[in-house]
């Protein structure tokens, strides 16, 4: 999640005249409940039942918002109250009302107090969320889902009584719902995860739709240079011309009527370690490693940017044609290879590079 935010003068001005019905909502709360019990007991007793109704409200109220304020949760006992006193000075008016249909209107007055005071609580919460980046409240909820999380799933695995076992069981389940619930931070990574593999399923779609495959039958063959080393090797040198026979030879035979190998030493040897098949040099993962200058890739084990190259070489040309991006991405997969994506997408951006590049 990124870091706070200035409020720009509009937003404090919005803000700042939010906070103004508030206040008139909980001063009149108060004073409809001291004319109320007023007109019943008096106002001593109508100020005291204020004083410990809407008054005590209030200070908790201004204690709940210096606490956001100071970017620090709100202990329950102070949210508690902020519903308590006020439903006891509503009950006070309520039993104070001459007549039953004033009943509810005594009994609803003391309520504006709650609201103004729930209403500046949570747009401070907000406000402090906004340019401080983070939540107090929040944090605290889910800092208290995760231990309780961690007990009963310890509890699950290693209380002696099975029955203890199996109510930490569905506790755990229960509390799993929980996690990560309000938690801004997780859901702005949550969607940045999102955007990530949004935009990679988009890259390679289009690649994969706007990508020419070469054949074999209309690739350039340039001075013995194969498709896997050309990027990386200079130009292989031909073969040498075997040399002419002293003896004549009729039906591929010598003088002696011995069969005579075709093959010269040169070719007898490309023969063994090149591996040609089908007119492409087989080149392996070690031989790539070597002509680019770096350890041999190994699976399981992190991979520099130059083996990530060398390994999407590897196996983009282990078919022909060659391979797509997914399905060299597909292959290193299965094949072991660990890499993240963003590596993954930028090695093969140099992989196309070099391809592309003037032979």
């Amino acid at each position: 999640m990124t870091g706070g935010r200035e409020l720009t003068r509009a937003q404090k001005t919005v803000l700042g005249a939010a906070f103004v019905p508030m206040l008139v909502t909980g001063a009149a709360g108060g004073y409809g409940t001291y004319s109320n019990i007023k007109a019943v007991y008096g106002a001593g007793t109508a100020a005291g039942a204020v004083a410990a109704g809407e008054g005590a409200t209030a200070v908790l109220a201004l204690v709940l918002l210096g606490l956001t304020m100071l970017g620090q949760s709100s202990p329950l006992a102070v949210r508690a109250g902020l519903w308590v006193l006020p439903a006891a000075a509503s009950a006070m008016a309520a039993v104070s009302a001459p007549d039953a249909g004033r009943t509810v209107v005594y009994a609803l007055t003391p309520m504006g107090m709650t609201a103004a005071a729930e209403g500046m609580a949570f747009l401070a919460r907000r406000i402090v969320v906004h340019t401080d980046g983070r939540d107090a409240d929040a944090e605290a909820r889910a800092a208290a889902v995760v231990q309780a999380l961690a007990y009963h799933r310890a509890r699950a695995a290693n209380h002696p009584d099975t029955k203890v076992r199996e109510r930490s069981e569905r506790a755990s389940w229960r509390l799993a719902r929980k996690v990560g619930t309000g938690d801004t931070r997780l859901g702005s990574q949550l969607l940045d995860v999102q955007r990530e593999r949004i935009t990679t399923g988009a890259d390679v779609a289009l690649g994969d739709m706007f990508a020419i495959t070469v054949t074999r039958d209309d690739m350039p063959v340039t001075a013995g240079r194969d498709a896997v080393t050309a990027p990386v090797t200079p130009a292989l040198p031909t073969a040498p011309e075997p040399a002419p026979l002293t003896d004549p030879v009729t039906g591929a035979r010598d003088g002696q009527d011995t069969q005579v190998n075709a093959l010269t030493d040169g070719a007898e040897s490309e023969a063994v370690t090149g591996g040609v098949t089908g007119g492409v040099t087989a080149v392996t993962l070690d031989q790539l490693a070597a002509i680019a200058g770096v350890a041999t890739p190994l699976m399981g084990e992190p991979l520099t940017d130059e083996q990530l190259v060398v390994v999407l070489r590897y196996l983009r040309y282990s078919d022909d044609p060659p391979l797509s991006y997914r399905q060299t991405v597909a292959a290193f997969r299965e094949s072991g290879f660990t890499g993240g994506e963003a590596r993954i997408r930028a090695a093969w951006a140099t992989l196309m590079a070099q391809e592309e590049s003037p032979r």
